[in-house]
Parts: structure tokens; sequence; C-alpha cells
């Protein structure tokens, strides 16, 4: 999945998270794509679009630069159709990350405990 390269946008939101957050998602797109549409080296167009879609999601998280992971976000920035599309990718491939790319995995799972032991702010 190291064969796909997307633009990245250099703004004010863009933290060493939010690049890993890109990362995790992009290779999770390339597992789903590669395993259900027999593309080895490179994304359907489908994914692909999926794939822009999400990172584009990313840069405008209007959380940024603290941003919680997007299963604890009390926003849902994504249409339905993508949000469902993005929900089967996370099912098929978040058991497989474990596998494929352990510290992206951990580094994910890490992120969303550390979220949640964060203090509200009043």
């Amino acid at each position: 999945m190291d064969t796909i390269q997307i633009i990245k946008v250099k703004n004010s939101k863009t933290t060493p998270r939010t690049i890993r957050e890109e990362r995790t998602i992009q290779v999770m797109i390339g597992l789903y794509c590669r395993d259900h549409h027999q593309k080895k080296d490179d994304l359907c167009d489908d994914c692909r679009e999926l794939m822009v879609y999400a990172h584009s999601r990313l840069q405008h998280c209007p959380f940024a630069p603290k941003k919680p992971t997007c299963a604890k976000c009390p926003v849902h920035c994504y249409k339905p159709e993508m949000r469902e599309r993005i929900r089967q990718v996370m099912r098929y491939s978040g058991p497989r990350m474990l596998l494929h790319h352990p510290f992206l995995a951990i580094r994910h799972l890490l992120d969303g405990q550390i979220e949640g032991r964060r203090k509200p702010k009043n």
C-alpha cells in the first residue's frame, strides 16, 4: 500500500497526530480495497474517492489540533453515505491492522484511550 500517494496540504491544523491519522486511514482503506476489490498496488476509484474524502475531513476538523478520535467526536462530519462506507472499511481493516501495521494500530488505540482520560474544560 506504500505506492498510494495523497497530496498533503499543510495548514495550521496539521499536527503529527493528524498526519498519523491520515496514514492510518490510508492503510485501512488500502487493506480493504486489496481484499475486496483485488487491487494490489493501487486503489479502485471508489476507495480512492473515500480516502480523499476522509483526508479532507481530517484537514477541516473544527477540533484540531486537539481533536478527539473520530469515534469519540461529538460532531459527525461525514455525509451519511461516506460514513457507512468508512464504517465498513474500519470494521474489516481494524482487526487486521494489528497484523499488518501494529505500530499504527497501537498508536490509534492509545490516542483513543488518552482522549478518554482528558478532563473536559468547564
